[in-house]
């Protein structure tokens, strides 16, 4: 993977609350709240505001119960689950984020899709993580503030995710439940650690869901920035490399 940008080097990190911004947020929103896109749906634009829309696979992973399906949840703006239920098998849940390039002034519309897989599912059927790694563009490494344990295997998950074949791969940690701070597990100098160890990003998510977009939009935006700088990593590498062969 490519080194990981600094953050709001390459997007508009606070452009949600810019003025600007309005026209586009508000074909993802309904009511004030986040619309729920199908597979086949998408935000529509008037024709003299036509923006490009650019696609990704993303695949959620960590331990049971550390809130996988309410992470997809939360960034697609649906109703997160109260109850906690094991995924039985792979489940995609479909997010729209708009995001304003800070050097061109370009607007973009982020697809993303976010896979996500129970762990025992994972361990009883082969097929289905090769399933989620095809053509899987980033993964989200998930651990829980209040589960100690799914912080220590961070390094287990991340060693399933090396090698030449997954080196493009975006990868960002999610700590949830960090709203929980009296059941906490996980102190901060063991995140600062871990940060200096593995060089990855970790965000923090956790408490309610308002009605805003303040609470997901650090998420995805630093997720819609490391995609886009590691696509113009990897065509800055092609262009380089089809100059080497027409030489």
């Amino acid at each position: 993977m490519a080194q990981v940008p600094l953050h709001g080097s390459l997007i508009v990190s606070d452009w949600h609350r810019c003025k600007d911004s309005k026209e586009y947020f508000c074909k993802i929103l309904h009511k004030k709240r986040r619309k729920n896109f199908g597979l086949l749906e998408s935000p529509v634009m008037p024709p003299q505001a036509a923006v490009d829309t650019v696609h990704y696979k993303i695949f959620i992973t960590g331990k049971s119960g550390v809130g996988k399906t309410a992470l997809a949840a939360r960034l697609a703006g649906l109703n997160i689950p109260n109850i906690h239920h094991e995924t039985t098998g792979i489940e995609t849940t479909v997010a729209y984020w708009p995001v304003k390039l800070r050097e061109s002034g370009r607007v973009l519309f982020f697809r993303l899709q976010l896979w996500d897989c129970g762990e025992n599912a994972l361990r009883r059927f082969d097929h289905l993580l090769p399933s989620c790694k095809e053509q899987v563009d980033a993964v989200l490494f998930l651990f829980s503030f209040t589960d100690r344990t799914s912080f220590d295997d961070l390094s287990n998950q991340i060693t399933k995710w090396s090698g030449p074949s997954v080196s493009r791969v975006v990868k960002l940690v999610v700590g949830t439940k960090f709203d929980l701070f009296m059941h906490c597990d996980v102190a901060e100098r063991d995140v600062r650690d871990f940060q200096a160890t593995w060089n990855l990003p970790v965000l923090r998510t956790g408490g309610e869901v308002s009605d805003g977009l303040g609470d997901v939009a650090p998420l995805l935006n630093c997720l819609a920035e490391n995609l886009w700088h590691q696509d113009c990593v990897t065509a800055s590498q092609r262009f380089q490399e089809e100059t080497v062969t027409v030489l």
